[in-house]
């Protein structure tokens, strides 16, 4: 298969252009198309045959669901139990970042919820995707365009170092503005739960409910997209060290002697073969995947990663970096 990228402004025909991804999506075909997380890897929602060709490109485990994407409020309510309660939810952050967990209703294919009686669902904060989705007419079944286990991609290059030949279309509209994938809850009860740390802070939800968001494991490994098997892992080793800590005698970063490739907010605690050193906590996570892919294809042997404090968006860094490491604290 021959993967036809579409650049977003290089084009002298955009409508055209998305009619042809909405038609390849209607027809049981995947498109990739930029988010302000990640880049997701979409199917008709609807079409149980095309999702399967979701898990079959990426080699994803069939037990972990999928995140619908959707252009409005209504759309969500075609295939999800929306009360009063998430449409408030809705209004206040969609689109954007978050991910609600909800029942799901009738005619949803099984394999896109993993057999669950909950959908994961959310609107995304991007003008491409939205436009993708009205072209699609469709719900969109769509994780991140990568090969399972592998760094999420936040541009179109990552993509096609993992889709090309395997999709119809890519969609590139640049760099992803945020970096990091949603933040996602189950709202299916009285109160919040959080399943996966992401775009959206927990803080920031807390302050708009006046309550706590809880965190239950359990639920966390049963219900939510992407946290039941080893993620955004490079082909190198990644090693964490917490703000501040010196060198340890871990053994991959003895391995890597001074091949080691060093990421964090503060400068490397000694010498290093690459480093990248980020000015604030949203800039990490625009560079974090990025920066993973980069350092692998630089000929580091492991990666030295600075986690970042558990508090707002660096609670999403750290939570990626954990699950891309070898070795999780």
């Amino acid at each position: 298969m021959i993967t036809r990228v579409v650049r977003i402004g290089a084009v002298e025909d955009p409508e055209s252009a998305f009619a042809d991804a909405g038609r390849i999506l209607r027809d049981g075909g995947l498109v990739v198309f930029p988010t302000e997380t990640v880049y997701g890897l979409g199917a008709d929602a609807t079409n149980a045959e095309a999702v399967e060709g979701i898990y079959r490109c990426k080699g994803r485990p069939s037990d972990n669901p999928l995140i619908v994407h959707v252009a409005s409020v209504e759309q969500a309510g075609t295939i999800a139990l929306v009360t009063p309660e998430t449409r408030k939810l809705m209004e206040r952050f969609w689109p954007g970042p978050l991910t609600l967990v909800l029942p799901v209703l009738p005619g949803v294919p099984s394999i896109v919820t993993a057999g669950l009686p909950t959908v994961a669902v959310r609107m995304p904060d991007h003008e491409v995707a939205l436009r993708l989705i009205r072209a699609a007419g469709k719900p969109v079944a769509a994780p991140s365009a990568n090969r399972s286990t592998r760094p999420s991609p936040t541009d179109a290059q990552a993509v096609l170092e993992d889709m090309d030949g395997l999709v119809e279309m890519v969609i590139d509209a640049g760099p992803a503005a945020l970096g990091v994938e949603s933040t996602v809850v189950d709202a299916t009860g009285p109160g919040l739960v959080l399943l996966r740390p992401g775009g959206v802070p927990v803080e920031i939800m807390e302050e708009f409910l006046g309550e706590a968001v809880a965190t239950d494991a359990s639920a966390l490994e049963k219900r939510s997209p992407g946290t039941r098997h080893r993620h955004y892992a490079p082909s190198i080793p990644v090693v964490l060290m917490d703000p501040g800590e010196l060198w340890k005698n871990e053994p991959a970063i003895l391995e890597a002697g001074e091949m080691l490739a060093y990421m964090g907010m503060a400068d490397p605690p000694g010498p290093v073969y690459s480093a990248v050193t980020f000015r604030s906590v949203e800039e990490y996570g625009r560079g974090l995947f990025q920066t993973l892919r980069l350092f692998e294809r630089s000929g580091a042997k492991a990666v030295l990663a600075e986690l970042p404090g558990e508090t707002g968006l660096g609670r999403a860094i750290a939570d990626r970096l954990r699950r891309a490491s070898e070795k999780r604290r």
